[in-house]
């Protein structure tokens, strides 16, 4: 079985995906954050390192999910595949930081992957305002994180519900996370698993 969770940069997942692997029992994959070699030198010079940036995270991701396919275990992993391909990439040719021949170069190799791998059987979506992005990313203070800026921000809010309105690939959980506190309230944690264990028992 294999969940997986979205949202935008300071939404929460990695948080979350920590504490449902918990209750659940589930093993949970985590975003190859501090390993990632092009994370600094993009959030400082973003035209010079995107495309690398994100041919780094579809490589990962990739394998990520093969890796989840042939275990045979119940994962939960933190962002998918499809969030670096119909957000960030897209996000980034538009700005006019990712050339036009990078941005098809890479359209073509995620498409071809995309033929390979399967859909999450669950997606869970956190849905969050600017201002709590802001003040989530704050509060967690990693230094490459600083340059982001609230039009960055925008931006990957857009596109993220444009494509939540979309997906189709399989069971959908939306959770807004402006005005619950799943780390701190043991009650707004309760509500979301209640959420996710409805679909998973209308799932098998």
């Amino acid at each position: 079985m294999h969940i997986a969770v979205a949202g935008n940069i300071g939404a929460g997942k990695t948080t979350l995906t920590r504490l449902l692997a918990k209750h659940f029992k589930w093993e949970p994959h985590f975003e190859d954050v501090v390993d990632n070699p092009y994370l600094d030198d993009f959030y400082h010079q973003m035209e010079r390192w995107s495309f690398n940036l994100q041919i780094y995270f579809l490589n990962s991701r990739f394998r990520q999910v093969l890796q989840i396919r042939e275990s045979g275990k119940k994962i939960i992993q933190d962002r998918t595949i499809y969030e670096d391909a119909h957000i960030f990439a897209p996000n980034l040719h538009a700005m006019g930081l990712m050339a036009n021949r990078d941005y098809n170069n890479y359209t073509s190799l995620f498409e071809l992957m995309e033929g390979l791998v399967g859909a999450p059987d669950l997606l869970i979506y956190l849905r969050s305002s600017i201002p709590n992005l802001v003040s989530q990313i704050h509060k967690r203070g990693r230094d490459y994180e600083n340059s982001i800026s609230i039009d960055y921000l925008s931006r990957l809010n857009e596109r993220y519900e444009a494509w939540i309105q979309t997906y189709d690939k399989g069971k959908l959980v939306i959770i807004d996370v402006d005005n619950i506190d799943f780390v701190n309230s043991p009650e707004d944690l309760g509500m979301i698993i209640n959420r996710i264990d409805a679909e998973i028992n209308g799932l098998f």
